[in-house]
């Protein structure tokens, strides 16, 4: 058994790994750049090394430091976690060249695996089944149209140089193929200059299911079911679960079946996950789930896969790697209630998910379920990483035990003043459509507007900040961030002000949102369903504007990076007035309506912090 470890990642996967190290006596090794410095997995291993600067590209993505750190601190092992170098073949190489042993697949099962189009070769000559299609040299409408029928309708016609939309036509019907054709070859000629074309199969009601599987050196490999993990944004994952609902014993043996068949073809050892692609429109069916392609590392969303197995797929991957075969056979594992897990983000819906970074003032997220998170009270979010908080992990007997006990661990959360999506993920688990399992890939931008949700709280949560505001003025205790839970009736009213407008609330005049909270100071900020408010005690002086006003501010803190507009100019709504780099992206912010510049505190190159005020527009008197 591997008796040291070095974990060439960070934050809530860093801890995972470490957790499961120490409770199989292993040493753990973490490393860090310059942001991580005092982050929760340093604490937690036994040894940490400095790898460089914030920048990935400068420290966790620097192989020859990461080896370097191993060697240093006498480590056999390198664990790569998910994302980085995990699935970096050249890597896992140069570890193996190093003579240490690498947690993870051959070098050569991550090559074989990387090449999409190769891939489904391979795929389809072991008998895995993959989306039908046609990419040939023949582009006769004759041999297009044959190709077309052999797939089955509806098809999609797609420009091999195509993007954003262009050179693309769904065909419903064979009498519709021609002119769907000659239509999308003009588009195609005239866009990219090519008119070439594949076909692929539509799917309808694309669901996600992807099937964990687990080789050793032995010539050992068995699976531990499926997963469903439909419900993407921007084909990022949002809710995972497990096992995937209407999945039939029949359907789940050929699916899990041909999983195990696409990791036998590439030798696999360790931890893998073979992603498909169903057409769900007539329910998960056996014909019509497809290979899309392997994941060779461990997956974000493992947690819900031990949650119903019952197995710790990281003492999988440690045995594995020490040379031991499989902890299970196939028939001694099996799939025992329902498990559910909500990605937390520190990232605000209500500014179209702009990320969200700074220092963890106030931060719990309840004692139910299962947390994996790489971060504490007083932590900070970086911006030079992936913004996930946390994983929020929820099982029960049935589907429908899961999702309340996942939607009871949201409406806990309690994060300030970083925001997070916990509402919209609150939203989305109760959806009718969700509880009743009607989910496939555009569930979520079908229904955007309504689980983004209001980032206004409505008056029985305004009544919630006032109960708490007078709480804490009858009990001093109280103060401060620590947190509070409506318990008491209320005894008088208070002046609250909430985005630039003041009004007196009073705390026994109608229902009371279910909230917790605390006052700090001048303010009293309240939680409810996963999302957080921020109150201004007003009788002590209203602080603060808004958007409303004609307040330009900053949705977070980044870098100016051009100014467009001068103190005095004329500007019409949507004008862009500046330009704000974080995060790696740049954000235009824009006129808000028809006005006058009437301030302007913003300058090239400066840094801004998040809500400061960087111009305001007066409106133009008609």
């Amino acid at each position: 058994m591997i008796q040291s470890l070095l974990i060439a990642n960070r934050g809530e996967i860093a801890c995972r790994i470490i957790r499961t190290a120490r409770e199989m006596g292993v040493r753990t090794v973490a490393v860090y750049s310059d942001a991580d410095a005092k982050a929760l997995h340093v604490r937690m291993a036994d040894e940490a090394v400095h790898i460089g600067p914030s920048p990935a590209v400068e420290s966790y993505l620097v192989g020859d430091k990461i080896i370097a750190a191993a060697k240093e601190t006498g480590a056999e092992a390198i664990h790569p976690g998910y994302g980085f170098l995990s699935e970096n073949a050249d890597f896992a190489q140069a570890v193996i060249n190093a003579g240490l042993i690498w947690v993870g697949p051959k070098p050569d099962s991550i090559r074989a695996m990387g090449l999409k189009d190769a891939a489904k070769t391979l795929m389809a000559e072991a008998g895995v089944p993959v989306t039908p299609g046609y990419l040939g040299e023949d582009q006769s409408p004759a041999r297009l149209r044959q190709e077309a029928d052999a797939i089955g309708y509806p098809v999609l016609i797609k420009a091999v140089a195509g993007g954003g939309g262009k050179g693309m036509r769904k065909v419903d019907a064979a009498t519709d193929f021609e002119d769907a054709l000659d239509s999308c070859k003009r588009e195609a000629a005239s866009s990219f200059g090519n008119d070439v074309v594949l076909l692929e199969k539509w799917i309808e009601s694309p669901r996600h299911i992807e099937v964990q599987v687990f080789g050793d050196s032995h010539g050992n490999v068995v699976h531990l079911f499926e997963r469903d993990c439909s419900l993407q944004r921007r084909h990022q994952k949002v809710i995972e679960e497990a096992p995937a609902p209407g999945m039939d014993e029949a359907t789940r043996e050929a699916v899990c079946g041909a999983a195990v068949r696409a990791a036998q073809a590439v030798n696999y050892e360790a931890a893998g996950t073979i992603e498909f692609i169903a057409d769900a429109s007539e329910g998960l069916r056996a014909d019509r789930i497809w290979f899309m392609e392997m994941n060779t590392r461990l997956q974000v969303e493992h947690p819900v896969t031990e949650e119903i197995t019952g197995q710790d797929l990281v003492e999988w991957q440690l045995r594995v790697a020490s040379g031991e075969p499989l902890p299970k056979k196939q028939s001694e594992l099996s799939i025992t209630g329902w498990a559910m897990e909500a990605r937390l983000y520190a990232e605000d819906p209500a500014k179209g998910f702009l990320p969200s970074v700074g220092r963890l003032e106030h931060f719990h997220l309840g004692d139910d379920g299962r947390i994996e998170t790489g971060v504490e009270e007083g932590d900070a979010i970086s911006p030079f990483y992936d913004p996930m908080i946390a994983k929020l992990v929820a099982s029960g007997e049935s589907r429908d035990e899961a999702i309340d006990e996942l939607a009871a661990i949201l409406d806990g959360v309690e994060v300030w003043p970083v925001r997070t999506n916990a509402n919209f993920l609150f939203n989305a688990l109760l959806d009718e459509d969700f509880i009743a399992a009607r989910i496939d890939t555009g569930f979520i931008e079908r229904n955007l507007d309504q689980l983004v949700g209001s980032a206004e709280p409505d008056d029985s949560v305004r009544r919630g900040a006032a109960m708490v505001a007078l709480a804490v003025d009858e009990d001093e205790p109280l103060s401060g961030l620590s947190g509070f839970r409506l318990n008491a009736a209320p005894q008088s009213s208070v002046a609250l002000g909430f985005g630039g407008q003041a009004a007196r609330v009073a705390a026994a005049d109608g229902d009371i949102a279910d909230i917790s909270g605390f006052r700090d100071g001048e303010r009293v900020v309240v939680f409810h369903e996963g999302s957080a408010f921020e109150f201004a005690l007003t009788s002590r002086g209203v602080a603060g504007v808004s958007a409303g006003d004609g307040a330009i501010l900053a949705p977070m803190p980044g870098k100016v990076t051009a100014v467009e507009v001068a103190a005095g100019d004329a500007v019409v709504k949507g004008q862009r007035l500046l330009t704000l780099e974080a995060m790696k992206m740049e954000h235009s912010l824009t006129a808000p309506f028809d006005g006058t510049v009437a301030e302007l505190n913003a300058t090239a190159g400066a840094q801004v912090q998040v809500d400061a005020v960087l111009a305001r527009i007066e409106k133009r008197d008609d």
